[in-house]
């Protein structure tokens, strides 16, 4: 036996969607409009979990330039079929649904393979008929007329493997499990003991989030719906509970006859949450030909019991990330904006050292700025970095805890009246407030550290083997989803910027250290 502690992955991996090919366990989140995109990890025990990298990890397979940082990827679903992974998602920045493939899910992934105005709507998942067909699954504004935002369909359609295409006439199997519901939304498709079973969202990926389900004998009509729809949500429990927005599951058996769900819910601190929404697992039991998610709890439990042998990784998913930069690669942990190339850093211009160069994007501008961040997971924490960096007129670099390009936290060394200047800077709805400057001396070395206590923060400098406190009581929540909007959670790294001009100037980072703290 052993014990999953929820979430399974702590921290902005929402949209969550797993396959089982054998004894072992993938799973992909969406990741908007970071770089690289969609995160894969691998697990014998559905409780430990390694990143075994990132799917969308050249800038051949997916556009991003020029979206807010909650467009770009959403709602992947991976497949594994005839020894041959598959993901398929939408771009909402440029191109819309695709599908790419590999026979290792470690990759290389291969190029996408576009689908066309007829692959409508998003939210696209891939279902492998026992007869050997693959159908495409999605949903899109309601065919019949849209009475207002909301209102979606589920349909499905023969995919063409060989060509990538859609093929025949799609069928509308689905509009709502409850009269006037929004966003029918991230179907996903079984075929369990003689029924097609459909799982998908209802409600919106906020307080009303449920899971639903419908099943019918026959593919190509319209499904019958489970009568306990929603099978699952947490919308009943309140908005004071700890975990709340559940929904958008996608089920996994273990061979044995047994069943489990993982999908997305949010924590929340003081009301709001700053990791957005989370992978968490339940259990699956049938009754009656439906699904039952924890049956006799009805609600998210902090601990499953699995009937698995523990099955750890050296380097496993956890609430430590301590990066260094010794090797030739960087971290599948660290996201940067839209893209992530040469021209933002460099690891072999000073060995050990990440250099980020000052370039012209600023991070308050809808741009590929150079930076380079991890997923905050924890409501207390403690994130540090290393930093080299003689700033010249206008320049600045050092830590950014990000919310989006609106709302977001910096900790910069500038330069001030020719001095070099440490400043704290909260950037909430697109307007500055700078909160403290310190002056630091000319050069060397300075570490800049970051403490969180729900939703409040405090920040110090060390420079000069002088270590300052530069501001506290810090509120965090303008940069909470429930403030800022939006569909990501908070990420903290390091960054560096010219911020209009271009000299050529650089910030060389020792170290990126995220450690949680006890509350």
């Amino acid at each position: 036996m052993v014990t999953a502690l929820n979430p399974i992955l702590c921290g902005f991996y929402p949209d969550p969607s797993v396959c089982r090919a054998g004894e072992d366990y993938y799973m992909v989140n969406s990741s908007f409009s970071y770089f690289p995109g969609v995160p894969i990890f691998h697990s014998r025990d559905l409780a430990h979990w390694e990143q075994t990298g990132n799917i969308l990890d050249r800038k051949e397979q997916v556009w991003l330039k020029g979206g807010e940082i909650s467009e770009g990827i959403f709602a992947p679903t991976i497949r594994h079929h005839n020894g041959i992974f598959y993901m398929v998602t939408t771009n909402m920045t440029r191109g819309g649904n695709f599908v790419v493939t590999a026979q290792d899910p470690a990759g290389p992934w291969s190029d996408p393979y576009y689908l066309g105005e007829e692959a409508q709507g998003i939210d696209p998942s891939l279902f492998f008929d026992t007869d050997g067909k693959c159908y495409y699954v999605g949903t899109r504004p309601n065919s019949q007329g849209m009475r207002y935002n909301g209102v979606w369909e589920i349909w499905v359609q023969e995919l063409d493997l060989d060509d990538m295409k859609l093929v025949g006439k799609s069928q509308v199997i689905w509009k709502e499990a409850l009269h006037g519901a929004l966003w029918s939304e991230g179907p996903h498709l079984y075929k369990i003991d003689g029924y097609y079973y459909l799982i998908y969202a209802e409600g919106g990926t906020g307080p009303e989030h449920s899971i639903c389900a419908a099943r019918c004998r026959n593919l190509f009509q319209m499904f019958e719906g489970c009568p306990r729809n929603p099978v699952f949500t947490h919308r009943d429990l309140g908005l004071s509970y700890p975990v709340v927005y559940a929904g958008h599951g996608d089920l996994v058996d273990d061979g044995e006859g047994n069943w489990y769900i993982i999908m997305l819910a949010s924590r929340r601190c003081r009301q709001h949450s700053s990791m957005g929404r989370e992978s968490f697992l339940a259990k699956v039991t049938w009754e009656n030909g439906w699904p039952v998610i924890n049956a006799g709890t009805g609600r998210l439990c902090d601990r499953v019991e699995l009937p698995f042998e523990e099955y750890r990784f050296a380097d496993e998913i956890s609430h430590h990330d301590h990066l260094h930069f010794h090797e030739g690669e960087l971290d599948d942990r660290l996201l940067g904006l839209q893209t992530r190339n040469e021209e933002q850093y460099s690891l072999g211009a000073r060995p050990g050292f990440l250099r980020l160069y000052a370039r012209e994007e600023r991070i308050i501008d809808k741009v590929n700025a150079s930076y380079l961040g991890i997923r905050q997971k924890d409501y207390c924490f403690e994130v540090s970095v290393g930093v080299e960096f003689v700033p010249r007129e206008q320049e600045s670099a050092g830590l950014v805890y990000y919310q989006n390009h609106e709302n977001h936290l910096r900790m910069e060394i500038t330069e001030k009246k020719g001095r070099r200047i440490f400043c704290v800077t909260a950037h909430i709805h697109g307007r500055d407030q700078i909160i403290s400057e310190t002056p630091i001396g000319q050069e060397g070395m300075a570490e800049i550290i970051l403490r969180a206590r729900e939703q409040t923060a405090a920040v110090w400098v060390k420079a000069g083997g002088q270590k300052t406190l530069a501001a506290e009581d810090i509120s965090l929540l303008p940069y909470t989803t429930e403030e800022a909007g939006g569909f990501v959670g908070c990420t903290v790294g390091m960054y560096a910027s010219a911020n209009g001009k271009s000299n050529g100037n650089y910030a060389d980072f020792a170290w990126l250290a995220y450690d949680a703290l006890q509350a």
